[in-house]
């Protein structure tokens, strides 16, 4: 039989979507890029924005009406969020979060026309042990946490991820050691809250470090990072271990202290740009970015503007801007002084403009400089690939997918780097 899956949302459902993929085929079916040829479609949806849902449900109408002679089987956060709404699609196989690893063994008892509906509704749950050996992207993500205890105002994501669990230590270093020995040079280390880590007192930075010997593993990205998590510890971390890519994705989500006691975060501005001083200090030429949400409510344009001016003076080098989205279930979609649609949308654009300012602002650093350069991905006339700070750059001359150039930067401009290869 021949599978197709669409992937919605963060690099946690893509990760989570590759392990389908691979149990699927070691179990003898085949994946199809023509969803309209399969006989199996599996549907991993999003919810961490209204948008998010509202797309989620959409594919899943869209794919019902178009295929209607395969087997739908849905899956994540927006189906474990809006239950009842999902299961009144006509779904055949519907999930939450929990048993992706097991659709193999689901679909296999799946009987046509009996369909197959099963949630967990309890916070308190084990990590899912999902493993992949190998993996069609350059950059192998693997998935070491899931779960969030934080309860921000405006996130719905703890109550559809459950509680802070990790994988365990010596599987990740397995998985790990498989994936580089698949030709995979650089990790990327991802979860619902990463930084939070913790399996039988092993942290993130344990992790990494005993990672590190891994000899052919060249990077080790993290995917996202809390400023809270960026200890002592860590900041040695950066200090002594090389392999850790000179990119931290750091949310900020207010540059606002009234709005961050809003949204229940746990950090002032102050304690903050302490912190990415001190990362500067050690790490002067790193790519620090992060995320912004406008118009939370209580927002005032005064509120806003110290935002803009926040994130100006600590020269990100991209905010990825999200407009406030209710979330009903969560403390701030009760709260007053909600903020219209439309004021939202203005500030979400000055705040992008600000952003493409920034990137701009920091990728000239590297004009006329040479930076090694992981090639990923072949075009007709170029090669696609990104530097450790995680700048994207389109490369000129001849290069082999998955390795590792010298490329001067001769040319950068509005969303785009070009450099040309030096050396291997």
């Amino acid at each position: 039989m021949k599978f197709h899956i669409i992937t919605l949302g963060c690099k946690v459902n893509f990760y989570e979507s590759e392990v389908i993929s691979e149990s699927l085929v070691k179990n003898g079916y085949t994946k199809t890029d023509n969803y309209l040829d399969a006989d199996i479609i599996i549907i991993n949806t999003c919810s961490v924005t209204n948008v998010a849902d509202n797309k989620s449900k959409k594919s899943t109408r869209r794919i019902k009406r178009e295929n209607p002679n395969a087997i739908l089987v849905v899956c994540g956060c927006s189906s474990q969020n809006k239950q009842d709404e999902y299961k009144n699609m006509g779904i055949d196989i519907l999930l939450g979060n929990k048993d992706k690893s097991k659709i193999v063994e689901i679909l296999k008892d799946y009987k046509k026309d009996d369909r197959y509906t099963k949630f967990y509704n309890d916070r308190d749950l084990e990590f899912e042990d999902m493993i992949i050996s190998d993996t069609t992207h350059t950059r192998a993500y693997v998935k070491i946490q899931d779960g969030c205890n934080n309860f921000c105002s405006y996130c719905i994501i703890p109550y559809v991820r459950g509680n802070i669990r990790s994988k365990n230590f010596e599987k990740t270093i397995d998985e790990i050691k498989k994936l580089v020995a698949s030709n995979h040079s650089e990790i990327v280390l991802t979860g619902i809250h990463t930084g939070s880590y913790n399996d039988n007192g092993k942290s993130l930075v344990d992790l990494i470090n005993e990672i590190s010997k891994i000899d052919n593993l060249k990077r080790i990205r993290i995917s996202s990072i809390e400023v809270t998590e960026l200890d002592d510890t860590f900041m040695d971390l950066l200090k002594n271990n090389t392999k850790v890519c000179n990119h931290l994705h750091i949310p900020l989500q207010a540059g606002s202290d009234e709005i961050l006691k809003k949204m229940n975060r746990k950090y002032d501005l102050q304690r903050y740009e302490e912190i990415i001083n001190k990362i500067r200090s050690i790490r002067p030429d790193i790519n620090i970015t992060t995320d912004v949400i406008v118009g939370h409510p209580y927002e005032t344009d005064e509120l806003f503007n110290e935002t803009l001016k926040f994130c100006k003076k600590m020269q990100f080098g991209k905010i990825h801007v999200f407009p406030y989205s209710v979330r009903e279930g969560t403390a701030a979609s009760v709260m007053p002084n909600q903020v219209p649609n439309d004021i939202k949308k203005i500030r979400a654009k000055k705040l992008i403009l600000l952003s493409n300012q920034l990137e701009l602002d920091y990728t000239k650093r590297y004009l006329n400089k040479k930076i090694d350069v992981l090639i990923e991905e072949k075009h007709d006339n170029y090669y696609v690939g990104h530097t450790s700070n995680y700048l994207k750059v389109y490369v000129s001359g001849d290069a082999e997918l998955h390795k590792f150039y010298k490329v001067k930067i001769n040319k950068i401009a509005k969303d785009m780097i070009e450099g040309i290869i030096i050396k291997r």
